[in-house]
């Protein structure tokens, strides 16, 4: 597989880790560095060792895993690692992980001496075809994620599908959320292409088609100014929830998991506010409810949600703001849905889950 060409980098596939030795032999950095969690350490640094054996002169600066750990604090910890292992502005950042190593990293290179350069190879399927991709770097502050960042393009992005061998089937139906919803807000027929596929064996031709469709979005829309915020369809609703059940339950949602209770209430929403059909609707909560676990939503906790979702980075002039379908494959952004409409979709998910 080709390249994919985004906003002034390349995103490598196939033999994506030789053509990463390739880089940093055409590259002249002072110093170079891996951020990696305490899982990549162990599953995916080895793979890095058997495709750069010549990679010797390097540091490993190592943080807990977790989205509870992806704050200031921890940013902290990785500027001063930088520091201490004597980082200059021609130093490099490879971020070795997930989202939350993507994401939290990104933003620490975007920052330390005012920038460095970094490189993303993401290790996870959610990161492979969301986080790594469009230059968005970004921490949590308390319970709102992502609401400290910049817009920071990476150098390179490598891709490789060894790095899933690692992952539990729970994480790979996790990333599988994000490839659903590229297909519903951008390709109708690529939707029902991941319909037939399991979340477990993910061919490399999936993961390509969800970058693709990602890219040309954040390259059309860098700042998210407009068509960007179609990626954000099952987010809002999706990222309270999340929030809500990481400060609440013993074994908390996975990103993809929250996302994809996001699109049954956003869809539901985008019946009653846009154009999707109701047998649309039923398709999707069909399918959603089949590859994804039910997550019991007690109506004691909507006021909880409702609070996260109204410190939204979407919102505008105290507006809650969602991206709604027009159809399947066809996604709407800037609409602004009153809190009483919202707590009736957070309804219709108790209902059609059954809790």
């Amino acid at each position: 597989m080709l390249p994919i060409e985004s906003n002034g980098y390349s995103v490598f596939f196939d033999n994506s880790l030789a053509e990463l030795a390739t880089f940093l032999r055409e590259s002249s950095y002072s110093k170079v560095f891996f951020l990696t969690d305490l899982n990549t350490s162990e599953h995916c640094m080895p793979l890095i060792g058997k495709y750069l054996p010549e990679l010797d002169n390097y540091d490993i600066i190592e943080v807990d895993p977790g989205e509870e750990n992806k704050n200031i604090d921890y940013c902290i910890g990785v500027w001063q690692m930088l520091l201490d292992f004597g980082a200059d502005r021609n130093s490099l950042l490879i971020n070795l992980g997930g989202g939350v190593i993507t994401d939290m990293g990104g933003f620490a290179a975007s920052t330390f001496k005012r920038g460095i350069d970094f490189v993303q190879v993401p290790t996870t399927l959610l990161s492979q075809v969301d986080a790594s991709v469009g230059g968005k770097t970004g921490i949590d502050l308390g319970s709102i994620k992502n609401i400290i960042g910049t817009f920071t393009q990476p150098k390179a992005v490598f891709i490789s599908t060894e790095f899933l061998k690692s992952l539990s089937a729970r994480q790979l139906v996790s990333g599988f959320g994000e490839i659903v919803k590229h297909g519903l807000i951008a390709d109708r027929d690529y939707y029902y292409q991941v319909q037939k596929i399991s979340p477990e064996e993910i061919p490399s031709e999936i993961i390509y088609r969800s970058v693709e469709i990602k890219n040309k979005v954040v390259t059309i829309d860098p700042f998210e100014k407009g068509l960007r915020k179609t990626l954000n369809f099952g987010h809002t609703i999706g990222h309270a929830v999340e929030t809500f059940s990481l400060k609440n339950d013993s074994d908390p949602l996975l990103h993809g998991e929250a996302i994809a209770l996001g699109m049954i209430c956003e869809a539901y929403l985008s019946v009653k506010h846009n154009t999707l059909t109701e047998n649309e609707l039923n398709e999707i909560v069909q399918y959603i409810r089949k590859v994804f676990p039910d997550y019991p939503l007690h109506t004691s906790s909507f006021p909880a949600i409702m609070e996260f979702m109204k410190n939204d980075k979407k919102n505008s002039n105290g507006q809650i703001g969602f991206a709604l379908l027009n159809a399947i494959g066809d996604c709407g952004y800037n609409q602004f849905i009153e809190e009483e409409h919202i707590l009736q979709s957070l309804e219709y998910y108790q209902l059609v889950a059954g809790k």
